[in-house]
């Protein structure tokens, strides 16, 4: 009897992803979804996760739109509470939401900015995670998924506090998969590289910047956030069930 289907199926599990309205994120959203879990959609605007869940409903998968800010964790509890009301237990979390509201220089850039970036993509993650450790726990395990970048490990040019926020991400990945790995909690980080998005549009649709990314890439193509798919599917799955506390690229071999 094969394991193969058993392995990845979801069904009976719920998902919290951020900034999963579009790109990255919703992309990891449908192939949970797809997978049986019930995918909980959530970014900054209600109107765009209640149009995503719909979507995903039209396609016959489990999935709602719940509005979040990632810069605001003091309204976290609000979401985890709702969620538990509603769907009874969270199983995997997936950390996408990030911001870079600045390009250039380390020394353009100002302390305002610093906070900003790293509010959202480091504090953030970190607040959402720790609020979802005690119901995974509670349940005997689950998995979180951080999306960090390859800007994480090795400075993007003139996306330095965006890569020293990713960088952040990833030690914080492996602080918790360490002290959380006995309640059975398993958590990861992934690293994208230069993925078709609204974005990275900046990167990928202008011509030099595109050519200079693609110059050391194996792979000579921008990815697509359906690129993401097949590791987020493992990594939320029991065919992930021993890997923790892992960095994982996926990023044509730009890294290499």
């Amino acid at each position: 009897m094969t394991v193969l289907p058993e392995i990845f199926d979801l069904t009976g599990r719920v998902a919290l992803l951020t900034g999963a309205s579009k790109g990255i994120g919703k992309a990891m959203a449908r192939i949970l979804a797809e997978a049986g879990a019930t995918v909980i959609i959530s970014s900054r605007k209600q109107d765009a996760v209640d149009e995503a869940a719909e979507e995903f409903r039209r396609a016959g998968l489990k999935a709602a739109g719940m509005s979040v800010h990632m810069g605001q964790p003091e309204t976290f509890p609000d979401l985890i509470d709702k969620i538990m009301e509603t769907h009874g237990r969270i199983d995997v979390l997936v950390n996408n939401a990030a911001t870079n509201p600045v390009y250039g220089p380390i020394l353009e850039q100002d302390a305002a900015a610093f906070d900003k970036i790293m509010s959202v993509n480091v504090k953030g993650p970190l607040e959402m995670a720790k609020l979802v450790h005690p119901h995974m726990a509670a349940a005997g395990g689950g998995s979180v998924i951080n999306i960090s970048s390859v800007g994480g490990i090795k400075p993007i040019p003139d996306l330095g506090l965006y890569s020293i926020s990713k960088a952040a991400l990833i030690q914080m990945t492996k602080l918790c998969a360490k002290e959380w790995g006995p309640d059975g909690i398993r958590v990861n980080a992934v690293c994208p590289g230069l993925i078709k998005t609204k974005f990275s549009r900046a990167l990928w649709d202008n011509d030099r910047a595109r050519d200079h990314w693609l110059a050391n890439m194996p792979i000579k193509r921008v990815g697509d956030p359906r690129d993401l798919m097949g590791v987020a599917l493992w990594l939320a799955s029991d065919a992930g069930a021993f890997a923790t506390g892992g960095v994982y690229t996926v990023d044509g071999g730009e890294t290499i």
